[in-house]
């Protein structure tokens, strides 16, 4: 439990709540070709941001807790950095660390999942997202894992690889595929039995998240479970065939199962151990439910094999989701969610379902619940099922009404929401569709002023990475990379770019100064949300971006 926030002295008071508006995956770009954010007429946040005071933070690499300044920022260490006001080591950083001093390798569940499979004779799976864009997975952390596997006398072992093209290059997946290949053959001149056994793309199966497509889980079940679906003789003729059938990108690519002398190669049976490689929670989780819930009612399994199950990190602390785990997930505690629930502020968090869980889960540091649910609200409004360049708009106007309502009714003290719309089309690599998208969310921004105006509320317009702002590939030299038809090669990754703080302070009293500090970071939001609030933050949080007079 933590203690109520004390008052600020130098605040005045204000009319309204503070608002926070999270505009997913909208950044400050480094180039103007390709840079949707830029294209886009958007002539509300244009006149925020030469009107009031604005910044631009950190929310990539060490500024997020991630292990180095090349990695890209995510929606979510990013929510959890704005919703707990510091920098805690982060997934990838904390299973690279465990890899390299050989802690995950002393852990119970890795022993346990080992000698399953070695004093049974039978197989080790890994399942997960193939690339090394260091957001869910890195393919690094699986090579270390086989490579040790092989040294604790596992004969066989068997990979099902989920295709990205959108953390990495969209058609990059044979350049992953390939060389893992090679790696495979070396472990098996060794004398083991280590294979790639199904695949497909991440927005095609398995990696649902927030139950918004079961369906997508239930695909994965039978590609890499059931061991049903299109058979090739490997994943690079699967990859080569599907794309030129369907001129699809990685991520969308179709499932596909490898086969030899006419059967699938790595179905799971029972006896065998399953590690879901994943250090992300978001998309883990349903998958894991498939293999973990007695009373599962999303899909027919068909059958459930009786596994050793374990995922990279834990999930859900609260649920303590899944029962097995490879490495400790950050602890992270007193985030500005917990601090205003014991200040007894008045709390609500909105978005859509793709980024509910963003607004609610990881901003309050991976905790499913409310602190104090007298004092808390949470609106989720479904997102539609159906590709997002089909509907670039999302949910934006249905948040925004929600939003809306809650500063005429002058319940709240504080809101927070997430407009998704940069971030999931951005992800399309659909250019003209980002730069819908970006309009449509300028549109609710200019109604969401001018209810907070009437309200005299504080918005603080502000991101948590990336992305629509960098849509194009460039070379080293900063070119656009053009593919063979001419056409510009689309980047479906998140940036590096840096994001807007934009202090809209429509009953502000002069307290601060006009100018923002500079070279921070977005954990700082927690604290600049704190002191518009009235209140001091806490000491060891890191600074906000107002310079008090």
């Amino acid at each position: 439990m933590v203690e109520a926030l004390q008052k600020n002295p130098k605040h005045k008071g204000r009319k309204g709540p503070v608002v926070l508006v999270i505009m997913d995956g909208v950044g400050y770009g480094k180039y103007t070709e390709g840079d949707a954010v830029k294209a886009a007429l958007t002539p509300n946040l244009d006149r925020l941001t030469a009107e009031w005071p604005s910044t631009k933070l950190k929310a990539h690499g060490t500024a997020v807790g991630l292990p180095d300044d090349g990695d890209m920022g995510n929606s979510e260490v990013g929510h959890n950095a704005i919703g707990c006001g510091r920098v805690f080591a982060q997934g990838a950083k904390l299973v690279g660390k465990s890899i390299e001093e050989g802690r995950i390798f002393a852990g119970d569940t890795w022993k346990k999942l080992i000698s399953n499979v070695r004093d049974k004779n039978t197989t080790l799976h890994f399942l997960g997202l193939f690339s090394d864009g260091n957001v869910h997975s890195n393919v690094s952390h699986l090579r270390a894992m086989l490579t040790r596997a092989l040294d604790e006398g596992v004969k066989r072992a068997r990979v099902h690889i989920l295709l990205d093209g959108r953390d990495v290059g969209e058609t990059s997946a044979l350049e992953y595929i390939d060389p893992f290949e090679e790696f495979l053959s070396g472990l098996n001149a060794k004398g083991a039995d280590y294979r790639i056994a199904s695949g497909g793309g991440r927005m095609q199966i398995t990696m649902d998240r927030y139950g918004a497509n079961w369906s997508m889980v239930e695909k994965g079940w039978h590609t890499h479970v059931l061991g049903e679906g299109r058979r090739f003789a490997s994943a690079h003729e699967a990859v080569e065939i599907l794309r030129a059938e369907t001129s699809a990108i990685d991520q969308d690519l179709p499932p596909f199962v490898i086969e030899e002398n006419g059967k699938a190669l790595g179905s799971i049976e029972d006896g065998d151990s399953v590690i879901f490689f994943n250090f992300r929670g978001d998309r883990a989780l349903e998958i894991t439910a498939a293999f973990e819930e007695d009373d599962f009612d999303k899909f027919d399994r068909v059958r459930r094999p009786g596994v050793e199950y374990a995922g990279m990190m834990e999930y859900d602390g609260d649920m303590h989701v899944p029962r097995q785990y490879l490495v400790p997930p950050p602890s992270i505690d007193r985030t500005l969610g917990e601090f205003l629930a014991a200040t007894r502020v008045k709390q609500l968090a909105v978005s859509e379902t793709q980024k509910f869980g963003h607004v609610t889960y990881f901003f309050n540091g991976n905790r499913t619940g409310k602190f104090d649910p007298g004092t808390e609200d949470y609106v989720e409004i479904p997102s539609d099922i159906v590709p997002f360049e089909d509907r670039p708009w999302m949910k934006a106007a249905e948040i925004t009404d929600t939003v809306i309502k809650a500063l005429e009714e002058g319940k709240y003290d504080f809101i927070r929401l997430n407009y998704p719309n940069g971030d999931m089309v951005g992800h399309t690599g659909i250019y003209p569709a980002v730069v819908c998208a970006m309009e449509a969310l300028d549109l609710q921004l200019g109604r969401l002023e001018k209810a907070a105006r009437k309200a005299g509320a504080t918005l603080i317009l502000t991101a948590d990475h990336g992305n629509s702002d960098d849509m194009f590939e460039h070379s080293k030299t900063g070119e656009v990379i053009i593919k063979e038809n001419g056409q510009p090669k689309a980047k479906t990754a998140h940036s590096l770019n840096p994001v807007p703080c934009i202090i809209v302070d429509f009953d502000g009293k002069g307290e601060y100064s006009p100018t923002l500090k500079e070279g921070l970071g977005i954990s700082s939001l927690a604290a600049t949300s704190i002191e518009l609030l009235g209140y001091l933050p806490p000491s060891d949080y890191d600074p906000g971006v107002l310079d008090w007079k």
